[in-house]
């Protein structure tokens, strides 16, 4: 579907300060469910865009964020992985024009900071949000998930946070390489660097895992093992390109893999679950001079314990990935494209669509396994 470009009226155009007051949904306190409100969404400020939401995926991440384990800044804007339409921008914005199709992304980069310096934006130490604040009504200043906050009819961003991209593109599938579906392809082609020939085996077969493995996939990977205890997580990763398929419930992961790769262990290793026994599992079952990449994200109490000499002597890299090690302005219109080529298939991550009022509920879905992704459609 082709999405045209947003007008605005006319006191817009002309610049007019109007704030704007949309429907959201916050996370008033730890624990307690989310709720549907009204957020003030302030005309953007210099380096800033207004952005009218058309999608918006439900992360693990937006749970953890109720949950308290990102931090207690509530209340919270919960939603991050989103594309819409840019409806405003602020002084010396660019780079991003109203009506532009734009998926949102979590990691703009500084351009300034020592790692962009080194032409190392991905790991850039120095992102990106927006300086103004949306608020309640009564003008409590609100938290957005990731600076970003897309569980709303619109929000204010950076501007380096929108990336553009083909606006042929369906925006509940190409949003949610905003966040989950990104770090899942990124994992296996940026920090794992697979390449054409390559033996992959991805633990943990959720959204994030799955998109390794299409990532694989993309990368030209011949033999691709999913890891994972649910039946129904496997049949998904075989959906999007797993050649073998291990029911850790049922046999060793460690040994089933090796079993599937000649008996000496995997090229790249990609622990989508972020334990420390999966971890553990991925470092012993990759072969020799092998990748370990971690992606899955643990929590602070979690250790792990291994024999120094085992790190040693396997050789290898153990690396972890920060959003797929993803540059969204190289890697979202590129992707897009591989999408809208019917070559990654975007669409199938997408379980059901949802409205705002439907996020608690999807949250209980979420954890129980039952979709990859639901997706907030405005």
């Amino acid at each position: 579907m082709i999405h045209e470009p947003w007008r605005g009226d006319a006191a817009e155009n002309e610049g007019e300060s109007m704030s704007q007051e949309v429907r959201g949904v916050i996370s008033r306190r730890k624990g307690a469910p989310v709720e549907v409100t009204t957020v003030v969404v302030p005309d953007p400020g210099p380096g800033e865009a207004v952005v009218r939401v058309q999608s918006c995926g439900v992360c693990h991440t937006d749970l953890h964020y109720r949950e308290g384990g990102i931090s207690d800044d509530y209340p919270f804007l919960l939603g991050h992985e989103a594309a819409g339409i840019v409806e405003q921008v602020g002084e010396g914005v660019t780079g991003v024009a109203p009506g532009d199709f734009v998926v949102l992304n979590w990691r703009a980069v500084c351009g300034d900071c020592r790692a962009c310096r080194r032409g190392r934006p991905w790991y850039c130490f120095n992102t990106h949000n927006a300086a103004r604040k949306m608020t309640l009504t009564d003008g409590t200043e609100l938290t957005p998930a990731l600076g970003i906050g897309a569980f709303a009819e619109k929000t204010l961003v950076h501007a380096g946070q929108c990336t553009k991209v083909d606006p042929a593109a369906r925006p509940a599938a190409v949003g949610l390489l905003g966040c989950g579906v990104m770090a899942g392809l990124g994992a296996a082609m940026n920090t794992g660097g697979v390449v054409r020939g390559d033996s992959v085996a991805v633990i943990g077969c959720g959204g994030v895992g799955d998109a390794a493995v299409a990532g694989a996939v993309l990368a030209g990977a011949t033999t691709i093992v999913a890891v994972d205890r649910d039946p129904r997580k496997l049949d998904w990763a075989r959906r999007f390109g797993a050649t073998h398929t291990v029911d850790a419930s049922a046999e060793d992961p460690v040994e089933a893999i090796r079993a599937a790769t000649g008996g000496f262990g995997a090229d790249v290793v990609i622990d989508a679950v972020g334990r420390p026994e999966t971890w553990k599992q991925a470092f012993y079952a990759r072969d020799l001079a092998g990748t370990v990449v971690l992606v899955g994200v643990p929590t602070p109490e979690m250790t792990v314990d291994l024999p120094l000499l085992d790190v040693f002597g396997r050789g290898g890299a153990l690396k972890s990935s920060w959003y797929g090690d993803c540059l969204p302005s190289r890697d979202f219109p590129a992707l897009t494209e591989l999408y809208l080529q019917g070559r990654l298939d975007l669409d199938a991550f997408v379980t059901e669509e949802i409205g705002l009022d439907q996020v608690e509920d999807a949250f209980g879905r979420m954890h129980a396994g039952d979709v990859l992704r639901s997706v907030v459609v405005l």
